[in-house]
């Protein structure tokens, strides 16, 4: 079951932005644990570093770390060449870049607003723009496919008044669903299968890093909050998203494609 033996997974967002572990660390872990070969990126080469000593203390040895602005076309392209170099294919494909900036229509900027669309939209419109190529000719030639995992948030499906505002993050992570969508029809064809998993509240490093300060909360106030908000009653870990990237990325989801799968502990239902 979810053995991803002989596979190749190219993991966009593969770092972490603190010590511990974030969904993109935990995917690229545990891609590696079931038996692929991981080609990670991030533009931090720090973050990198920090999933990199993971991989060598399991000794991974099929892991290739490279550091990658998914927004910028050149070096995504460069990226995706670069894994073909290292392993010759690419049956997976994990666009798990993001990040939210508070704001409504009024207050948040125009440069806020297209660095938003750029970092939560762009880069799944660029990985898959250089991969499905590949994919598509190993369907050709093998008439093995591909799997494309894209990572979005329950931002775009739940608001609460009173709540925190990111117009921006919602609108992207919105209209990434619909690239999902439109992509695996687009591609249903050609041997390949696009899904989204939808994240919810998640208790990782990003919190501690950035969500606190720009709420401007203490961080143990903020975290018993998020976990009191969430039916069942704590938030979820890097390792509930990563378990549900592997689930649609493997064999056993085969004849799943064009859908979401939330993981967020009930939140979206009970609102």
């Amino acid at each position: 079951m979810l053995d991803l033996s002989g596979k190749v997974a190219f993991i966009a967002g593969a770092g972490c932005v603190g010590e511990g572990w974030g969904n993109g660390r935990a995917t690229a872990v545990l891609m590696a644990r079931q038996g692929a070969k991981v080609f990670g990126t991030d533009r931090s080469a720090e973050a990198l570093e920090g999933t990199s000593a993971v991989m060598e203390l399991e000794d991974h040895r099929q892991w290739f770390p490279h550091t990658c602005d998914m927004t910028s076309a050149a070096e995504v392209e460069a990226a995706v060449q670069a894994c073909v170099r290292r392993f010759g294919r690419i049956d997976i494909l994990v666009n798990n870049i993001g990040g939210s900036a508070p704001g409504d229509p009024v207050s948040l900027s125009e440069e806020a607003w297209d660095d938003q669309m750029d970092l939560n939209l762009k880069t799944a419109f660029l990985g898959c723009k250089y991969v499905l190529p590949v994919m598509e000719r190993q369907f050709e030639e093998e008439g093995v496919g591909g799997a494309i995992v894209n990572v979005s948030s329950i931002a775009h499906m739940s608001h609460q008044v009173g709540g925190r505002v990111n117009v921006a993050y919602a609108t992207a992570k919105a209209g990434l669903g619909a690239f999902s969508r439109s992509t695996a029809i687009a591609y249903v064809r050609k041997g390949v299968r696009v899904n989204t998993v939808v994240v919810g509240m998640m208790n990782t490093p990003l919190v501690a890093t950035r969500l606190a300060g720009q709420l401007g909360v203490d961080l143990e106030e903020l975290v018993a909050k998020r976990n009191a908000s969430i039916p069942m009653g704590r938030m979820g870990e890097a390792w509930d998203i990563a378990n549900a990237v592997l689930f649609l990325a493997s064999d056993e989801a085969g004849y799943i494609t064009a859908t979401q799968l939330v993981v967020d502990g009930g939140v979206t239902a009970a609102r």
